[in-house]
C-alpha cells in the first residue's frame, strides 16, 4: 500500500525543478520500513540542446514547380460510401453535396506532373461564403492526411493537376 502511494507521488516529484533532493515517505504502520525516493542529479536528466555542432547544410535540392490549368479532385460521401471524381479549373468552384469547393491554384513538379500535386483549396459549408471556410490551405496529393478536410460527412482530396499536355491527349 505504501509503495503504491509513493509511486503515485512520483509524477509530482518529477514535475518539480531538478535539484538533488530526497523524500522520505513514512507509514503509519511502524513495522513497515520507510520508503525513500531520491531525485537524480540535474546533469543526468538535462534537457538542454546538444552543445556540439551538427554540421551545416552545404547544398539544397530545389525542384521547380509548374502551375497546372486545374486539378482533379475526389470527394467521398461518408454517409453512403460513394466517391465522386470532379475536375476543376484554377479559379473556379464546384458543389459537392453541401460543400462548395474553390480551387485557387494547382502546382506540380516540372519533371513529374502525374506523380505529385499541390492544390490550394477553400471549402465552405453551403453555397454562400457567409461563414468562415471549413478548410483553407494546400492539399498534397501524395500525403492527403497531412492537410485534410475535417468534416463529419464529406472528405475531399487532390488526385492530380490538369496539364495542357494531358488535356490535348499527349503523353508526357
Amino acid at each position: 500500500m505504501i509503495r503504491r502511494t509513493a509511486l503515485s507521488l512520483l509524477p509530482l516529484i518529477l514535475a518539480t525543478p531538478l535539484a538533488a533532493q530526497s523524500i522520505t515517505v513514512e507509514s503509519l504502520d511502524p513495522t513497515e520500513p520507510p520508503v525513500i525516493i531520491e531525485q537524480p542529479d540535474r546533469e543526468v536528466f538535462s534537457l538542454s540542446p546538444l552543445e556540439e555542432d551538427l554540421g551545416r547544410v552545404t547544398s539544397e535540392l530545389v525542384t521547380p514547380v509548374v502551375t497546372g490549368t486545374g486539378a482533379q479532385l475526389r470527394g467521398l460521401d461518408k454517409l453512403n460510401g460513394k466517391t465522386v471524381d470532379f475536375t476543376l479549373d484554377n479559379g473556379y468552384s464546384v458543389m459537392f453535396g453541401d460543400l462548395r469547393v474553390d480551387l485557387a491554384e494547382c502546382r506540380h513538379p516540372e519533371d513529374n506532373a502525374a506523380g505529385e500535386a499541390f492544390a490550394f483549396l477553400t471549402i465552405y459549408s453551403g453555397e454562400e461564403a457567409s461563414e468562415p471556410p471549413v478548410f483553407q490551405g494546400w492539399m498534397i496529393a501524395s500525403s492527403p492526411a497531412l492537410s485534410a478536410l475535417d468534416h463529419a460527412r464529406y472528405d475531399v482530396w487532390v488526385l492530380r493537376c490538369k496539364t495542357p499536355a494531358a488535356e490535348s491527349g499527349e503523353t508526357e
